[in-house]
């Protein structure tokens, strides 16, 4: 499929948006875009350096006291048409999205494109309504109210797996709430993100507002979150990752504000009054989107022992049925993994967990006409102890595992059983035990009876190791905000009677 897109063309001058203009990287370092369906080369750029990542915090600097002093109305109106830019060029998006990546492009279509699209909408009202307390005399004296305030530059760090949504949920909320930013997309799928940039320019949005770098986690990465103009980080990827970006932002002299999105190990908890035809097409999508490579998917089944068996059936039946494919082919279920990198990855897992496992069905690449992809059959593992490397450790990629539980006490304890706290579900058709499972289970978003669907009008973030911090929703002004107390007196009295605590006498 070609939708007249050209990418050589469109990143010509380069892979790197600064100040409203597309350049070149700086770094001597060159970097391939290949597209995982086909091992095919998209984009050959240079890898933004040090320098790049100084110019571009230099053009957020000086956007800075333009963009925050708009009224709200100013940049509501400009994020209004940002988000009508995006929605004229979702086919470009989607195809660059599926042509980066190998999503389907039935997802790109249907998920990440409009998904993007309604975020912007709902930040460019939500620029208009910065929440506080309502402006009273609480000691009868003073007159206090707060104010938010833009917090100034912001830098962050994106991973791959959504690379236009992560784009969308890093940059919206900061500049709505009147910040500027510097985005570091991963580079090996840096379009969507070009792109989304592009757009806020076209939408009028002033240059310099929204930059992007697109360079190495080491070089880029950790300068950008190093910079002593950048006064908050903001980083979705891999907890280890997440571990060292928190190491550079508390040892620089500036001390930045951190909003992490981390890791995810989900939990699947399904209940014996479960409807288990629901539970098991949930299993399969939950578990199988974006070829599993998303931190809240479905990765640990948990089955009450009544239903275990014909759960373990009837998703093996299921995964068996998902089409593998062309990308481009509307009918294709299921894309490649990232890379044949990620994708060996995945495999070495699951070829390790034949050791002390029962690999139910897939567990393999194809061959034929999609072994140039890096594509990895929908996989089910069973009888795997709790504590065993595959039920622990993120996987992030098509593979569920699914254990048996016999008490509701001991399912939502293996629930818990886990560093992570991202994301889970619980299916029951019991009022009280869906109440029980979204009190107990530590998760920062726990679905009953359906997993994955996010809005933007809800929060998304985690508890433990999948870090802290919301993106979406209004609850991300709190990570994009300064809080301040303005207090009046009230009584034009030059001698007050709290002064004697000081000096003097009543």
């Amino acid at each position: 499929m070609s939708n007249g897109f050209q990418v050589q063309d469109r990143f010509a001058e380069g892979a790197q948006y600064i100040g409203g203009k597309l350049l070149p990287g700086t770094s001597g370092n060159h970097h391939e875009v290949v597209n995982p369906a086909t091992g095919e080369s998209v984009l050959r750029y240079e890898l933004a350096g040090a320098d790049d990542v100084d110019a571009a915090v230099a053009a957020a600097r000086a956007a800075f006291p333009g963009w925050s002093g708009a009224t709200p109305g100013e940049r509501s109106e400009a994020m209004h048409r940002f988000a009508a830019v995006l929605a004229e060029q979702a086919d470009d998006f989607a195809y660059a999205e599926s042509l980066q990546c190998g999503k389907p492009i039935k997802l790109s279509t249907e998920f990440d494109v409009p998904g993007t699209v309604d975020n912007a909408a709902f930040f460019a009202g939500a620029a208009r309504h910065l929440e506080g307390k309502a402006a009273a005399e609480y000691d009868g004296d003073h007159t206090s109210y707060v104010r938010r305030e833009a917090i100034g530059v912001v830098g962050s760090i994106a991973p791959w797996n959504y690379p236009l949504q992560m784009a969308a949920w890093k940059v919206l909320p900061a500049v709505a709430a009147g910040n500027t930013i510097v985005l570091k997309p991963a580079e090996l799928t840096p379009l969507t993100s070009l792109m989304f940039a592009q757009a806020a320019t076209e939408a009028g949005i002033p240059d310099g507002v929204i930059n992007i770098v697109t360079g190495a986690g080491k070089d880029a990465g950790e300068h950008l979150v190093g910079h002593p103009d950048v006064v908050m980080t903001s980083f979705t990827g891999s907890t280890a990752v997440g571990k060292r970006v928190a190491e550079i932002a508390t040892a620089t002299a500036t001390v930045k504000r951190l909003h992490l999105e981390l890791g995810g190990k989900a939990p699947f908890v399904v209940f014996d009054d479960a409807d288990l035809e629901a539970a098991v097409h949930g299993a399969v999508a939950g578990s199988l989107i974006n070829t599993g490579q998303d931190c809240t998917a479905a990765t640990r089944a948990y089955v009450q022992r009544p239903l275990y068996d014909a759960f373990v059936r009837d998703v093996a039946a299921l995964m068996e049925t998902v089409r593998l494919g062309d990308p481009f082919d509307a009918s294709t279920d299921l894309g490649p993994l990232i890379s044949h990198a990620q994708r060996d990855r995945v495999a070495a897992f699951v070829e390790r967990a034949r050791g002390y496992a029962r690999v139910v069905t897939g567990g393999e690449a194809p061959g034929g006409h999609l072994a140039d992809g890096a594509y990895y059959r929908p996989t089910l593992v069973a009888d795997a102890a709790q504590d065993s490397e595959i039920v622990q450790s993120e996987i992030f990629g098509p593979v569920l595992v699914v254990l048996p539980f016999d008490t509701d006490d001991e399912g939502i304890a293996l629930a818990n059983d886990t560093p992570y706290g991202l994301a889970a579900s619980a299916w029951t058709r019991d009022l009280y035990r869906a109440n029980r499972a979204t009190r107990e289970i530590q998760a920062g978003c726990v679905w009953v009876n359906d997993h994955i669907p996010i809005l933007s009008e809800m929060p998304h973030g985690g508890y433990k190791a999948s870090g802290f911090g919301k993106d979406m929703s209004a609850y991300s002004f709190e990570e994009y905000t300064q809080v301040k107390h303005v207090m009046y007196d009230n009584t034009a009295v030059a001698r007050k009677d709290w002064h004697r605590t000081i000096f003097g006498d009543r």
